[in-house]
């Protein structure tokens, strides 16, 4: 059977693949877009409860957790919020703000897939979707195995994704390639996610369950101030899934539960106006009764007059609520991370068009390079950022 030939072959149909297709294609480049899934966009349409947070108002190079954040400039610059706003625009797609910048659709995430399959039809891209990717072989030119038959390209994009949410088939296919061109792939963890925590922390957890506070976590410099939430495995909420995109296995991760109060101030001063009330009464003042008999009890002081407590043991007590550094377990892993840390090397890649280095046919884009965006939109914008200018430089 004779190959089919094309300018460009991009494996993924989602947010990243889409984009660099439709934009290549626009280009006048013979485009051909292969993806396992039998639909295209299967991330676009889960996200953001069904209507996707396509992107936040306050992207900068900062935002990103990468070997090199640096990278980023370039892609953000030349294609920002606005060009993905002019975008929507174009195909009338309305849409709203929610708290620190997060931009959504008012109808479905379907109207951003629509709109990727409608700049992709306008610019003759080709499609085989339910199609297993095997065998690549070549350096420019490429000849892809298919479960569809064998293609033949001149260059070759990779917008597979990383490993989060395999429940959309998420895969390494992207990060061996990379491997086996030579490309270095940084050290990959759930991004993103809800963390775990061992005895004694877990039972404490587990007991809070469903309680939710306004906090702030930090992993060493890096700070997050959001909802923190007590769940059955540990701790979730927008806070702890920030910080899990900095935080290493076996250090502990800072929790100041009450971040616009100085707590042993406070407590030495209720201690003198309120004398005979229980220390976890006082507490209370300030945190859901549950969280302020689980802190009070872990300073071992429950069921004590605070007016009885000495100020040492107070001090002992606004440590755990001002500074309480719980070790996480761990994750609650790819399952439920709403992105992969790490991927392929941003040294190897060219910041300006995203081709590997070594292998000028060959770019990789998206959520499969070494780059993870903040919650709350800045892992669609990268898609769609990086997208861009692949398919303006093929």
């Amino acid at each position: 059977m004779s190959p089919s030939s094309w300018d460009v072959i991009v494996i993924g149909a989602g947010a990243a693949g889409l984009m660099c297709a439709a934009v290549a294609g626009s280009r006048g480049r013979r485009v051909l877009v292969l993806d396992h899934n039998d639909e295209p966009g299967r991330k676009i349409l889960i996200s953001g409860g069904g209507r996707c947070n396509f992107t936040n108002r306050e992207v900068t190079p900062e935002r990103f957790v990468s070997a090199n954040p640096r990278f980023t400039t370039s892609a953000l610059k030349r294609f920002g919020p606005t060009d993905f706003l002019d975008m929507m625009k174009r195909h009338r797609i309305a849409w709203h703000e929610r708290e620190h910048g997060q931009l959504f659709c008012d109808d479905s995430a379907a109207q951003i897939v629509r709109m990727l399959q409608d700049e992709c039809g306008a610019g003759g891209v080709g499609m085989r979707l339910s199609c297993r990717v095997g065998t690549i072989s070549g350096d420019g030119p490429f000849r892809v195995e298919t479960s569809h038959g064998p293609f033949d390209t001149a260059a070759l994009v990779v917008a597979t994704g990383g490993l989060s949410v395999p429940k959309v088939g998420a895969s390494g296919f992207g990060h061996a390639l990379a491997r086996r061109y030579g490309l270095g792939v940084t050290e990959l963890a759930p991004a993103l996610v809800p963390l775990t925590f061992a005895e004694p922390d877990g039972a404490m957890m587990r007991d809070l369950a469903g309680i939710a506070v306004d906090a702030a976590v930090s992993f060493g410099k890096t700070r997050f101030r959001e909802a923190v939430l007590f769940t059955h495995r540990g701790l979730s909420g927008p806070a702890i899934l920030q910080i899990s995109s900095y935080w290493r296995s076996g250090a502990a991760i800072a929790i100041n539960l009450l971040p616009d109060l100085e707590a042993l101030a406070w407590l030495v001063e209720r201690k003198a106006a309120r004398p005979n009330a229980m220390v976890e009464t006082i507490v209370a003042e300030l945190l859901p009764a549950r969280l302020a008999r689980a802190r009070t009890e872990a300073a071992g002081l429950l069921g004590k007059p605070i007016g009885q407590t000495p100020n040492a043991a107070l001090k002992t007590l606004a440590a755990g609520l001002n500074a309480w550094a719980p070790i996480p377990m761990g994750s609650e892993g790819y399952r439920t991370a709403e992105a992969t840390r790490g991927g392929v090397d941003t040294a190897d890649l060219s910041s300006k068009t995203m081709a590997a280095k070594a292998h000028p046919g060959l770019y990789f884009i998206g959520e499969a390079v070494d780059v993870t965006g903040w919650l709350g939109g800045f892992n669609f914008q990268w898609a769609w950022s990086s997208g861009w200018v692949a398919g303006q430089s093929l």
